[in-house]
């Protein structure tokens, strides 16, 4: 078993790893598991499984009934949640600094005991075909998740993370019994804390509750590689929502952190250069953003906006112009001024410990090890002017990109036409 300082490391002999973070004057906790199981460890016919396992999580276990799993966190006056995402399945309480223990050992008994009663997987299963409906009704979700298809094409990370409703439908005991022996092993498992936490305590806790899992070969996830594709569906709705994609970088590539204050600097705020553009100068639309999302391997810069069906094809076109011109342009203000974001944000962050203890158990699957706060912001701040300019200029020149858009489309470019605009 090793241990590191501040914030502190050990893993288990079997791999399960605990990291924690103490915050003086606090006197409540967040704590709970990240499992590197989510969309993208699915194989196709599994598509959707890792959120339905979720769910099921709280359906009751050997120990506790689903209404019982519940009482014993909101009890104490905790609250206890989970969410899936392509790469991780987090399991997670906000407990008072004397329910600790007893937070973990409700997540251990969850994720270690479940029973997957038939009953409520039928009842479950019915809660996840409303939440696909709810997603398919609201113009603004699916769109993105059009997009995430088109940009990794026939790949899992393209896929849904709900999944497709036949899929959802089919899905049995088994099944879900299966995907927990594959892929939650303890290699894959991150037990995270932040706030009034004692590290040698949670040790304890983790060497009791999870010390006699047997570590397992962890499985390969297929590397993903972008894709230019485009979805359109057109509808007589209010607005077309139109989003964009163009390729990033992996969370383990140094360039992730251009990307990130290049999507800032285009539109994270309301400085940014789309949303003065747009919206403000030309009043094109209410919503307009750009972010920066990685994964391993790969990543994605995406662009949104909502706006008239009249209005699309001129919005479209500053779009495209301001992306172009970001290459040549790009002021040494606009990036200060990113970096800044980004760095307060981080900062802000931190302030809550549901926040920390979601930061720690991302670094420790990345990475094996929280890299120290001033580590992060340095490689922020080394992003200059040239990187941004260099980065604009590849993405434009290579002209790669993913389109999806919802609603009175009709006068949207088509993909080629902006894939020619870009690297016009």
């Amino acid at each position: 078993m090793t241990t590191s300082p501040d914030p502190q490391l050990t893993t288990l002999p079997n791999g399960f790893r605990i990291v924690s973070e103490a915050m003086p004057g606090l006197k409540s906790a967040a704590v709970g598991i990240w499992v590197q199981a989510g969309g993208r460890h699915e194989r196709i016919e599994q598509n959707g499984i890792a959120h339905f396992l979720e769910h099921m999580a709280f359906k009751g276990t050997q120990k506790r009934s689903t209404l019982q799993i519940a009482e014993a966190i909101e009890d104490v006056g905790g609250y206890i949640n989970a969410y899936t995402s392509r790469e991780v399945t987090a399991y997670y309480a906000r407990v008072l600094e004397s329910d600790v223990a007893l937070a973990v050992d409700v997540i251990a008994d969850i994720l270690r005991n479940p029973v997957f009663d038939p009953n409520e997987i039928e009842v479950e299963r019915g809660v996840i075909l409303q939440e696909i409906g709810q997603a398919l009704d609201t113009p603004d979700d699916v769109v993105f998740d059009w997009l995430q298809e088109q940009a990794f094409d026939g790949q899992a990370l393209g896929r849904t993370i709900l999944g497709p409703t036949e899929r959802v439908r089919s899905f049995a005991r088994d099944d879900f019994f299966r995907f927990v022996e594959a892929h939650y092993n303890p290699q894959n498992m991150v037990l995270a804390a932040a706030g009034a936490v004692d590290h040698a305590a949670l040790v304890k806790l983790a060497e009791a509750l999870f010390g006699d899992m047997q570590a397992r070969p962890r499985g390969a996830v297929d590397p993903a590689e972008f894709t230019c594709g485009e979805a359109r569906m057109i509808k007589p709705l209010e607005q077309v929502h139109f989003a964009l994609a163009l390729p990033g970088h992996g969370y383990l590539d140094d360039a992730v952190y251009t990307g990130q204050v290049y999507a800032t600097a285009m539109g994270g705020g309301m400085s940014s250069r789309l949303f003065q553009e747009v919206r403000e100068k030309r009043g094109l639309c209410y919503s307009i953003f750009a972010q920066a999302g990685s994964w391993e391997e790969t990543g994605m810069l995406t662009l949104y906006a909502g706006t008239s069906a009249t209005e699309i094809a001129e919005l479209t076109d500053i779009t495209l112009s301001e992306l172009r011109r970001s290459a040549a342009d790009m002021s040494s203000e606009e990036v200060a001024r990113a970096r800044a974001q980004m760095k307060s944000g981080l900062l802000m962050g931190l302030e809550s410990p549901s926040a920390r203890a979601e930061r720690l158990a991302r670094l420790v699957g990345i990475w094996g090890r929280v890299p120290p706060l001033d580590e992060t912001l340095a490689r922020i701040d080394a992003v200059t002017t040239g990187d941004v300019k260099a980065y604009a200029g590849q993405l434009c020149s290579e002209g790669r990109a993913a389109a999806a858009l919802y609603g009175p489309a009709e006068a949207a470019p088509r993909l080629d036409e902006i894939r020619e605009r870009l690297a016009a």
